[in-house]
């Protein structure tokens, strides 16, 4: 059983905000889950250097922009979350570090935001504070690229879950919750792997035999993880760059979902600095990393 006791949804009112939000609603419903629809002013965006403006004048603004973003929080698809425990929280500050500090505080089971939004870094590919959210949080953390495009929630289905795993000590924890998932929904269980590429001209430095052997081990270890973690599924190993192969088997799999696992340890994944990134934008669906 995944214990989503409360959701976390940061919203920024943007056109990728309502995606998210039915993923929320979906899971808020199977789960019994409380959802908290946080907004949060980033004083960056809107301050303003007029020395006329400064004191009371400042802060009246500053006021009027609180009661407005307020009153939007408030009407913000209230009517898709009829039913739902919801409480709206309005932070101000710093976007990424007031999510954080709010999971964290909350003791939050899952934070699902869209990975771009409004703001002057929404050019990069995951937005600056969806990646500061997915390094620095603990909990696991929902996203994609794709999230305008979602379904209502009545729509959305989880058939078919994929789990990647570099099998580092994080593959355990990372394939058992993929595994509770599934079984929550009923849903059929596929996993991936990437093996190491060799570069133009490394090959030759290497036993013919070499990459024979690394992927007999890689299935070696991947038994291993199945019987610990009592799970029979499908497995794609193929060598190659990972996000293209992880992506390549979501294709093939028709994936609904992708769990990864994001630790501290120098796995093939890492600690989402290169290649979990990628994995998340290139992915054709949702992702959850633990």
């Amino acid at each position: 059983m995944i214990p989503l006791k409360k959701i976390l949804l940061p919203v920024d009112f943007s056109e990728r905000s309502p995606g998210a939000a039915h993923f929320a609603r979906h899971l808020a419903g199977h789960f019994g889950s409380q959802v908290v629809m946080l907004h949060v002013m980033n004083r960056a965006e809107y301050a303003i250097g007029a020395p006329e403006l400064a004191g009371v004048l400042l802060g009246d603004w500053n006021d009027t922009r609180k009661a407005e973003a307020q009153k939007a929080l408030d009407s913000f698809l209230t009517e898709e979350f009829e039913g739902v425990a919801v409480s709206r929280v309005l932070l101000e500050g710093d976007p990424a570090v007031e999510i954080v500090e709010y999971a964290h505080d909350e003791q939050v089971d899952l934070v699902i935001l869209p990975t771009h939004g409004y703001g002057p870094f929404r050019r990069f590919i995951l937005g600056s504070v969806t990646a500061k959210v997915l390094h620095d949080v603990d909990c696991p953390v929902w996203t994609g690229v794709h999230l305008a495009e979602i379904p209502a929630p009545a729509a959305i289905q989880f058939r078919n879950v994929l789990c990647a795993v570099d099998l580092g000590p994080q593959s355990e924890k990372t394939l058992g919750w993929a595994k509770a998932f599934a079984a929550e929904f009923g849903a059929s269980l596929h996993l991936v792997h990437a093996l190491p590429m060799l570069g133009a001209g490394q090959s030759e430095y290497f036993d013919p035999d070499w990459r024979l052997m690394l992927a007999n081990q890689a299935k070696e270890q991947i038994e291993d993880l199945q019987r610990k973690a009592g799970t029979s599924a499908q497995v794609t190993l193929d060598s190659g760059d990972v996000s293209k192969v992880v992506r390549a088997t979501a294709e093939a799999t028709g994936a609904d979902l992708l769990v990864i696992g994001r630790s501290s340890s120098a796995g093939i994944m890492g600690r989402l600095r290169a290649n979990a990134y990628a994995i998340i934008r290139e992915s054709p669906c949702p992702v959850v990393s633990l």
